[in-house]
């Protein structure tokens, strides 16, 4: 098997040497691992492509480029430039440092990596971490991570649905806040909402008095409802979430047709 990896934390990221792991298990000693990431940190950036100006692409060693752009870009990278001659069976995309549950996955560069993988028709999986007060001062923060995503992708791979729609089916799996042993399992999950926080803006001043602003983040602690992400990886359970880029509100088709007849 050959697979891409890639995330969105950037090239030196420690999340990305856990998924070098995870892909390497999955691969097997006949298989092949390449990564293509983003030469600095792409936090926040989605399904970001960089159409109006050109990307960098450096070779740093066997089988490991760097790329000056988003997450999106690098598969578009490892797809038609690094592997266009042998297009890999999967693309992976973490681990990420922090969970991408919730309202969280509308901004992931980690989840646009993966967008884009399924749209190219290429198998997709992206694994994030959630931090907590169980396991942010581990020696390994990534410990859930790396003792149970291989398994997880291979149980994916060997069973999960793989279809050939249009908006190709894709995975979002989020490892609990806790060390690796205390995890109780898996739970295929809803995407969340956490009700009460967001992100926002905060203003501030430069010292040359040029305005800027910071976003900040809202609390990662709040619950979603039964039956959810965020929920299921707080009461310590890897989520697993099947999802795809098509985006139409197909509750609402009907009243509207009927609405404008």
């Amino acid at each position: 098997m050959r697979i891409l990896i890639t995330n969105d934390d950037g090239i030196n990221a420690p999340g990305l040497e856990v998924l070098q792991a995870i892909a390497e298990t999955v691969a097997g000693p006949d298989g092949e691992v390449w990564t293509v990431a983003p030469a600095f940190e792409q936090s926040g950036v989605g399904h970001c492509i960089s159409y109006t100006h050109p990307t960098m692409i450096a070779k740093l060693g066997e089988r490991r480029f760097a790329a000056e752009g988003s997450p999106a870009d690098c598969v578009l990278a490892g797809l038609y430039d690094v592997l266009k001659d042998n297009k890999p069976d999967l693309v992976l995309s973490g681990v990420n440092r922090g969970n991408n549950a919730g309202e969280n996955v509308m901004y992931s560069g980690t989840i646009g990596a993966i967008v884009e993988a399924a749209l190219q028709g290429v198998k997709g999986i992206a694994m994030s971490q959630f931090f907590g007060v169980e396991n942010k001062d581990l020696d390994q923060p990534f410990e859930a991570a790396a003792a149970h995503g291989a398994a997880v992708v291979q149980k994916l791979l060997d069973h999960g649905t793989w279809d050939d729609e249009d908006y190709r089916l894709f995975y979002n799996v989020n490892f609990p806040p806790i060390p690796a042993a205390a995890v109780k399992g898996t739970k295929v999950v809803k995407q969340g909402f956490r009700r009460g926080t967001s992100f926002s803006a905060e203003p501030a001043v430069a010292p040359s008095g040029r305005r800027f602003m910071w976003v900040r983040g809202g609390n990662q602690q709040v619950r979603t409802l039964p039956g959810t992400d965020v929920e299921a990886n707080l009461d310590g359970y890897i989520s697993v979430t099947p999802m795809r880029a098509e985006l139409t509100a197909h509750d609402a088709m009907a009243e509207l047709e009927k609405a404008l007849a």
